[in-house]
C-alpha cells in the first residue's frame, strides 16, 4: 500500500513538472498530415474536443490561474506529498468554498465498484459577462489527463487524448461531454489493438469518478 501510494505521488509530482514547464497548456498534438489520410469520424471528434475545452468561463479561468500560482510556489515539489489537500488549504485560504469530494459506487451490471477524489470548488460566476451572477460548481482533477490512458494506444487516440489538460477545471456538463468523446475512442483503439475492452473503460465507469450522486465532501481544514 504504501508503496502504491508512493508511486502514485511520484506520478503526480512528475506531471506538475510537466504541466508548469508547459506553461499552464496542454500538449498541443501534431495534427495529421493529408497523406495520412485520417478517418473523417476522427477528426470530426477531435474537432469537438478541442471545442469543449476552449470554451472556458471566468470563474474556470480564474481557478486554474490561482492553481499555477499555488504550484509555482511550491518551491520543492519533490517534498509535496497530499497535493490535492494543500490545493484546497490555499483556495480556502484565499477565500474560496474548496472541498474534496470523495465519490464511491456500487458494482451494477457491466460495471464494478470503484471510488474516486477531486477537488470540488463553489463560487460565483458572471455568465458570460451579461450581468447575471450565477453560484457555479467547478470540479479540479489535478491528474485529468492520466484518466484517459490506455496500454497500446492507436495514433488517433493519443493525439486525442493528449490534447486533455493535465489539470482540469470544469463543470458537470462539461465532463458529460468530454467523458463521452474519450470512451467511445478509447473502446475503438482497443478495438484496433485487439485488446479487451475492460468495463472500467467505459462511460458509466468514467462518470462515476466525477458524476456519481453519492459524493461526500470533506472538510479538511478548520475555519
Amino acid at each position: 500500500m504504501g508503496s502504491s501510494g508512493e508511486e502514485e505521488e511520484e506520478q503526480l509530482i512528475q506531471m506538475v513538472r510537466d504541466f508548469i514547464e508547459l506553461g499552464g497548456g496542454s500538449t498541443k498534438p501534431t495534427s495529421p498530415s493529408s497523406s495520412q489520410s485520417p478517418k473523417f469520424h476522427h477528426k470530426s471528434t477531435f474537432s469537438t474536443l478541442q471545442d469543449i475545452l476552449t470554451r472556458v468561463t471566468d470563474a474556470e479561468t480564474e481557478i486554474l490561474e490561482k492553481i499555477l500560482i499555488y504550484l509555482k510556489d511550491m518551491e520543492v515539489v519533490e517534498q509535496t506529498h497530499n497535493l490535492k489537500k494543500l490545493i484546497v488549504k490555499r483556495l480556502r485560504r484565499d477565500g474560496f468554498e474548496a472541498s474534496i469530494c470523495r465519490t464511491s459506487w456500487v458494482a451494477t451490471f457491466g460495471r464494478p465498484s470503484g471510488d474516486y477524489e477531486y477537488i470540488d470548488v463553489m463560487m460565483k460566476d458572471n455568465n458570460g459577462g451579461t450581468g447575471t451572477i450565477e453560484r457555479v460548481r467547478l470540479i479540479v482533477d489535478m491528474d485529468f489527463r492520466s484518466q484517459f490512458e490506455l496500454a497500446r494506444p492507436t495514433s488517433t487516440y493519443s493525439e486525442l487524448s493528449t490534447s486533455l489538460p493535465s489539470i482540469f477545471v470544469g463543470s458537470e456538463e462539461k465532463l458529460m461531454k468530454i467523458i463521452p468523446l474519450l470512451c467511445s475512442a478509447a473502446e475503438q483503439s482497443l478495438r484496433e489493438s485487439r485488446l479487451h475492452i475492460p468495463p472500467w473503460r467505459k462511460a458509466s465507469y468514467m462518470q462515476s469518478k466525477w458524476l456519481s450522486e453519492n459524493c461526500q465532501k470533506i472538510s479538511l481544514f478548520p475555519e
